[in-house]
């Protein structure tokens, strides 16, 4: 079943029309691409919360304009040249933090990865600490991943350099965010209208949680479906609509966005089994027969494929998957584009 929370979206000016009509001026890189007029007015991304609607339109516009660099022979731009980034993941992670080190060094800068595991964090040395430490080297961003909702807010306010957020617990993870909403844009050339049907383990799902909000900012019909020991406490005031259905969840969906369903909490009381989960919520031709017929099948991976997702439905034609890692790096050279490469940074 499932309901709505009477909460229809605002109309507003089409993001879309917006984008468009917005006058450009040269970045200062005349192979770069153009940026916006008015600047990024904030010193770090911590998430979706901090921005309004022009500055997710502003980002998805640099980030569009990023993806030629990536598919030219020579992947390089000099904007970040002299700077530098590092990375900072206390969570394993493949895809983000590769995505991050590649946009960072197709803007120029000098990329340092640095290791959790062996480093003085894994001998006892506090957070604090650590940002003292790295703001000592006099780094220009900082990439952080925490397993701790709030960590990478609280590094931010030790160090003298932007911070981006890269997930906090189950917080946020803004930049995954923008790239799905790129992603989303590319193919249906807005987002004011659709209809985006995010399903399974909404409640510990930080992806879930900037994706909603980013959404709703664009003028959005949201939706979430999972059951309901996998929906948090208030998605109500959230989520436009709420289902623990699947098929009434996806009538009619424009977009559909599959979760990772975490193995730790794919038995006892969240799930039975990832069998009996698969059956009720995994994505297969038969489920998303009930979305429109050219809807799109995201995923931000990785996949537990055979539990959230058939593997047909996932290399199939509706599937943008892979485009979304793609896109992942556009979004994340925007990112960082914006944060140091132009303007000045003037508030958190």
């Amino acid at each position: 079943m499932g309901h709505s929370c009477d909460r229809p979206p605002q109309p507003v000016k089409d993001e879309t029309t917006m984008a468009r009509s917005k006058p450009q001026k040269s970045s200062g890189n005349p192979a770069g691409p153009a940026s916006s007029v008015t600047p990024f007015k904030h010193r770090h991304l911590l998430g979706i919360a901090q921005l309004n609607q022009l500055e997710i339109v502003d980002l998805l516009d640099r980030a569009e304009a990023m993806i030629p660099i990536s598919r030219q022979p020579r992947k390089i731009l000099p904007t970040l040249t002299g700077k530098t980034q590092i990375n900072l993941f206390f969570e394993n992670s493949t895809r983000t933090q590769a995505s991050f080190e590649i946009a960072g060094k197709r803007l120029g800068a000098l990329v340092v990865n640095m290791s959790v595991k062996t480093s003085s964090v894994a001998k006892g040395e506090t957070l604090v600490d650590t940002a003292t430490t790295l703001n000592a080297m006099q780094p220009d961003v900082i990439i952080v991943r925490h397993s701790a909702a709030g960590a990478v807010e609280l590094l931010s306010q030790k160090v003298g350099c932007s911070v981006v957020n890269a997930g906090d617990g189950a917080h946020e993870h803004p930049t995954q965010a923008l790239l799905d909403a790129l992603t989303i844009r590319k193919h249906k050339q807005r987002l004011s209208g659709l209809t985006v049907a995010i399903c399974g383990d909404i409640a510990n799902s930080r992806v879930a949680r900037s994706n909603l909000m980013l959404l709703n900012a664009m003028n959005v019909r949201t939706r979430v479906i999972a059951p309901t020991t996998l929906l948090p406490k208030g998605i109500e005031n959230i989520a436009a609509e709420v289902f623990t259905d699947m098929r009434e969840g996806l009538e009619g969906a424009d977009v559909v966005m599959m979760l990772r369903l975490q193995h730790e909490r794919a038995s006892g009381r969240m799930i039975p089994s990832p069998r009996e989960y698969y059956h009720f919520y995994g994505l297969d031709a038969e489920k998303l027969a009930y979305a429109k017929p050219d809807a799109l099948v995201m995923h931000p991976g990785p996949m537990n494929r055979g539990v959230e997702i058939d593997p047909a439905i996932a290399d199939g034609a509706q599937s943008v998957i892979n485009e979304q890692v793609e896109m992942g790096v556009a979004v994340r050279m925007a990112v960082l584009d914006a944060l140091i490469a132009d303007q000045p940074q003037v508030s958190a």
